[in-house]
């Protein structure tokens, strides 16, 4: 069985847009030759989502999930091409799934591009910071640290970035491979625009002092 590196999976996804585990396959069923895993991919119907992208998707739909009895909440908007497909269950499905993946997983951006430079920033320098405190990291050169740095900033995107994210009902696939999966089989581009989320009482500060002992102290004060 031939070996199949990373490298080999990233090149064929970016030359089909198909997921990670789809390309990873069909590479072990071609042996490691790409072309045949292109073909592959393309009888299974997962090599033509990349060619959709440039498409424009103005129709789609809003959803929304409630989670904990009220507790969490989330609108999400995606977008595909036509009304026809965003009434369609497989696209409404996406959307039910996707919203249902913001509330447990809560990402803090869709895409990468999202990350505002100076939050970056300010990851990579704590990052760069405790990868040269490491012990283990010890004498070992700037061009090591840097690939370290890298290594831990794709963590940082896996936890805030939602197409980065596992996806909850199939942590294999990532978010952005489900959608790459859904843009093959309904045949149209999509994208997941924008969402909010939601959770009661989030951003109220809460009182945590003993409001009856403060009155108890005030009272007292008076006499």
């Amino acid at each position: 069985m031939a070996d199949i590196t990373a490298a080999a999976v990233k090149s064929l996804r970016e030359k089909t847009g198909a997921g990670m585990m789809e390309c990873k396959s069909a590479l072990t069923e071609a042996s490691g030759n790409e072309e045949q895993a292109i073909e592959i991919l393309r009888k299974r119907g997962l090599a033509s989502a990349k060619k959709k992208e440039g498409r424009v998707a103005a129709e789609g739909a809003v959803g929304s999930y409630i989670h904990m009895g009220g507790k969490v909440g989330v609108l999400v908007e995606i977008n595909c091409e036509t009304d026809f497909v965003a009434r369609g269950e497989e696209f409404q499905q996406l959307i039910k799934d996707v919203a249902m993946h913001i509330a447990a997983a809560e990402p803090r951006y869709v895409t990468r591009s999202e990350v505002p430079a100076e939050i970056l920033d300010k990851e990579r320098e704590i990052v760069r910071e405790q990868a040269k405190n490491d012990p283990k990291n010890a004498n070992k050169p700037d061009a090591v640290i840097d690939k370290i740095v890298e290594g831990r900033l794709n963590k940082f995107y896996e936890e805030t970035v939602l197409l980065d994210q596992p996806f909850v009902k199939d942590p294999a696939k990532t978010v952005g491979e489900l959608v790459t999966e859904k843009v093959a089989t309904i045949k149209e581009n999509i994208t997941i625009r924008r969402f909010t989320r939601y959770k009661m009482g989030e951003g109220i500060e809460k009182r945590d002092d003993d409001f009856g002992g403060e009155v108890a102290a005030l009272a007292g004060g008076n006499k």
